[in-house]
């Protein structure tokens, strides 16, 4: 058996580390072993969008509770890689804390959004240009003509 080179290098937050060491056994288990596919080009995270992007997300549970989030990224010189993965967080997903948690990790100084989140803030292009407010048509009743009053009237019922 030939061992398989590697695709990239890898690379851990210091406070990454620490929720590897921090997560259930299964959890560890399972990013390991995801990891290890990552660095062997066998697996792909899905792409993080909006203030994230470049970042990619690795769901580690069947139930997805568990994310790990890296990026990416040159390796630092003389590394047997041009390119390294660096995990940034392992982090339970629930109340998006492991999101969050990269934000700050990465120094973000607000909460990071997503490419949806940016697009459902920002204010659409025809509400900002000012055009004169159309007005609303006659009333029924200031259409010209004999009103429904007039006409009724102007033919008496005879007995």
């Amino acid at each position: 058996m030939s061992a398989e080179q590697p695709a990239f290098g890898l690379s851990l937050d210091p406070r990454a580390l620490t929720d590897l060491l921090q997560a259930p056994g299964d959890i560890r288990d399972l990013t390991l072993a995801y990891l290890q596919e990552v660095v062997n080009a066998q697996r792909f995270g899905k792409r993080l969008d909006g203030d994230l992007e470049g970042y990619r997300k690795l769901f580690v549970d069947a139930r997805r509770d568990w994310r790990v989030v890296y990026g990416i990224r040159p390796a630092p010189e003389g590394s047997a890689h041009p390119r390294e993965v660096h995990v940034v967080a392992i982090r339970p997903r629930a109340d998006n804390d492991v999101y969050d948690e990269v934000g700050r990790r990465l120094g973000m100084t607000r909460r990071p959004l997503s490419a949806r989140t940016h697009a459902a803030r920002s204010r659409s292009p025809q509400l900002t240009a000012r055009s004169p407010a159309p007005r609303p048509g006659p009333q029924p009743t200031a259409l010209p003509g004999p009103s429904r009053l007039a006409q009724t009237s102007a033919h008496p019922h005879t007995r």
